[in-house]
């Protein structure tokens, strides 16, 4: 990736402060610091066995009646939630990529909620190359993430990378509805440019929906499952893939209608 460096080493400490609170106001939840790891922390090229134990205890504890491949979604999920977000927040809202090995993140009961982040210098270009860049670190977070996981609960590699390219869709997705001057087009070349990146072609898909406006509004066609509905049998997520197509299509569109007040 050819790059330059927009916030050099001794600017680094705003930069990051800037990219933590860019992530807090795009998505109105993420909480984080910059700094060092905590004990007890995940850290990346660390040893976390104990944090990934304690999580799939609080797992199951928390939901006996599940069965393991719902525990082993839900470690794979929440491992991988926060370094996506911040990959893609710091593409498209911030304009520069941190080094990503310098993200920890802390766990609070069943979920991963919370993240440090190493305050060092961050790489700007093109879209084509931030997204390149970003990519490349994320590819090495989750393999490693993966091994994690199923050293304590089994996750078949194309499960895990479904739901780990549609987090990346819905941010798309999400993107599109705070920027309105994106067009479907602009949007759906993203999502070619990052599931090409992250060498996950075809483990997810945007799909057009008309509103009763007369526009067209982009939603995610989920080909992944999070097996929610072994915990909540009587309701399944509006996206889910195993109710009616036109069923899920209306849920979905209503989601974003809400969404848009």
């Amino acid at each position: 990736m050819a790059r330059s460096f927009l916030f050099p080493q001794d600017s680094a400490d705003p930069a990051t402060t800037r990219l933590i609170a860019a992530a807090a106001q795009f998505t109105g939840f993420m909480k984080g610091e910059p700094g060092p790891p905590l004990p007890g922390w995940y850290a990346p090229q660390g040893d976390n066995s104990a944090f990934l134990g304690e999580l799939l205890a609080a797992l199951r504890a928390a939901y006996p009646q599940a069965r393991p491949a719902f525990w082993a979604v839900r470690l794979w999920t929440n491992l991988t939630w926060q370094p996506i977000y911040l990959a893609f927040i710091a593409v498209h809202v911030h304009g520069a990529v941190p080094d990503l090995l310098g993200l920890t993140q802390r766990r609070r009961g069943i979920y991963v909620d919370g993240y440090r982040l190493l305050a060092e210098a961050q790489s700007s270009g093109t879209t084509e190359e931030m997204v390149e860049g970003a990519a490349q670190q994320l590819r090495a977070l989750s393999e490693t993430m993966l091994e994690e996981v199923n050293a304590l609960a089994k996750l078949r590699p194309i499960p895990a990378q479904r739901l780990f390219a549609e987090r990346v869709l819905s941010l798309l997705v999400r993107l599109a509805r705070k920027q309105p001057d994106l067009r479907n087009e602009q949007i759906r070349g993203l999502a070619q440019l990052w599931l090409g990146a992250l060498d996950m072609e075809g483990r997810g898909e945007l799909e057009a929906v008309g509103a009763p406006d007369g526009t067209e509004v982009l939603i995610v066609r989920r080909k992944g499952c999070c097996l929610d509905y072994l915990i909540t049998p009587d309701r399944l997520c509006s996206n889910c893939s195993r109710q009616d197509e036109e069923q899920r299509r209306v849920r979905q569109l209503a989601d974003v209608l809400a969404e848009r007040g």
